[in-house]
């Protein structure tokens, strides 16, 4: 019986090189300060000047000219550093001063807005306005120009039509 059994060879049935699988050469990359610092610097470079110019611009005030465009009704437009609005003083013949407030609706409903004035709180102005927007003057010291109506619960109601700004508040605000 032994003699029956031969020697039997096995061998792969793929060869070495060609199979399916493959080792993937490595290679070791070394990082090289030169090439990736001058990148990394010239990022924050233009980051810090993105935020510093956009600061100086935002904080900065307009120094730039009066302008007037006459208005088709005899009235002029007039836009500034320190005034903006319808210089027309026969429709906006009332005028007052003192520092704008946004009106929170506790007490009276008139107006979106309120001028503090002194001489207390009989003396305040409740504003609203057609031509403004009145909440970039929002806790400056002002010039009102206006038309006075009637309001439902406010004692003094105006309908703004120019604003200048004051370099200073009247006594008493």
């Amino acid at each position: 019986m032994e003699e029956s059994l031969q020697k039997i060879n096995i061998t792969s049935a793929t060869p070495e090189r060609g199979g399916l699988l493959k080792k993937m050469p490595t290679s070791v990359r070394s990082f090289d300060l030169k090439k990736n610092l001058i990148p990394a610097v010239a990022i924050v470079v233009i980051i810090l000047a993105g935020i510093g110019s956009g600061y100086v611009l935002a904080n900065r005030k307009s120094t730039g000219p009066t302008t007037e465009t006459e208005l088709i009704g005899g009235g002029k437009a007039i836009q500034g550093p320190d005034e903006v609005g319808i210089k027309d003083e026969e429709v906006f013949r009332d005028t007052a001063q003192g520092r704008i407030k946004v009106n929170d609706n506790e007490k009276v409903l008139d107006g979106s807005h309120i001028l503090i004035r002194p001489g207390g709180e009989s003396q305040t102005a409740y504003l609203t306005s057609s031509v403004l927007d009145l909440n970039q003057f929002v806790d400056k010291c002002v010039q009102v120009w206006g038309e006075t109506f009637a309001g439902q619960e406010a004692g003094w109601l105006m309908d703004v039509g120019r604003v200048k700004v004051l370099s200073s508040c009247p006594d008493g605000v």
